[in-house]
């Protein structure tokens, strides 16, 4: 298939999945409210990191033992990214201090963010995702995880190269990206 069929149908399939991991995450603080403001942005890395790992294992192991599968694991990946987002702008709190309505506009302040860069990206790139392995978006992941932890050891600082936040921004679009490639099969 042409990429080029597929340039008015990502906006969408964006929406869509992003429509779903904030379900995840809205449900999940009905349960716990915002107990996640207290991480520091280095634990949610962590975080992303178990999730992405665990998928990288599934794929070599071909099976996983717990009930939550590949597709949980990328929406996981996306509303730690998310979460991670916001604690770079607010910081970490003593206590869960942030309002549920509240969270939920940072959340979409963010995707919104991470939408518009997939956009041009997508413009630029011709859509090249489409033609990648699932695996290979999980490695990509997994090196911009490495990358973030690079930078949190040297206290945020670079030279050269982009930010915490770019690389969280890329890793919510790997995900969705793995998503919309997982909806399709």
């Amino acid at each position: 298939m042409e990429n080029k069929e597929y340039m008015g149908n990502t906006s969408g399939q964006f929406d869509k999945i992003i429509e779903g991991c904030k379900s995840v995450f809205v449900n999940k603080m009905k349960d716990y409210g915002t107990a996640w403001r207290i991480l520091r942005a280095s634990s949610l890395t962590d975080q992303i990191y178990i999730k992405a790992n665990r998928i990288r294992s599934i794929d070599s192991k071909g099976s996983h033992k717990i009930n939550e599968g590949v597709f949980t694991e990328f929406q996981g990946i996306v509303n730690y990214s998310v979460m991670a987002l916001i604690q770079l702008e607010l910081g970490p709190a003593e206590e869960p201090d942030l309002a549920e309505d509240q969270a939920g506009i940072l959340y979409d302040k963010y995707t919104g963010i991470s939408k518009s860069l997939m956009e041009d990206k997508n413009h630029d790139y011709g859509e090249a995702w489409r033609n990648m392995r699932i695996s290979s978006l999980t490695d990509i992941i997994l090196m911009k995880l490495h990358r973030i932890k690079q930078i949190e050891d040297r206290k945020g600082k670079t030279d050269f190269s982009e930010g915490l936040d770019a690389n969280y921004l890329d890793i919510v679009n790997y995900a969705v990206f793995a998503l919309i490639k997982l909806s399709e099969e």
